[in-house]
């Protein structure tokens, strides 16, 4: 008596897990879609992305976030967390820049070969 319960607890957990894990299958079938389209969808795309980050010391670190094609420098760590500066246009999207090599930090006259630093 109690096997013929335990059967049919069984049979119906069998039957109730087949429909559970064959209904997608069913559904995409008579919306007439690949079956497997209704499982792997495609992601959808990434609002926000960490560009970079560096540390400035033990506490503080600075991080570039991109949200939606804008990228924002934030200062975390430290007592307050700051916006350092947000607008930033993302590369791509910038305007067409001239750019005419690498700008000195400063400028010095060049010196020749055994020229003293003092000599002139």
């Amino acid at each position: 008596m109690i096997w013929e319960i335990m059967f049919g607890l069984l049979l119906i957990a069998a039957v109730a897990g087949a429909v559970f894990v064959l209904t997608p299958f069913v559904k995409a079938y008579l919306a007439e879609k690949m079956p497997s389209s209704s499982l792997f969808k495609p992601r959808p795309e990434k609002r926000l992305d960490i560009v970079e980050q560096s540390n400035l010391d033990g506490r503080r670190r600075l991080v570039l976030i991109r949200r939606d094609d804008v990228e924002h420098l934030i200062m975390t760590g430290g007592p307050v967390d700051v916006v350092i500066e947000q607008n930033i246009a993302h590369k791509r999207l910038r305007t067409a820049e001239v750019v005419e090599g690498p700008q000195p930090v400063y400028s010095r006259p060049p010196r020749a070969l055994g020229q003293a630093v003092g000599e002139q």
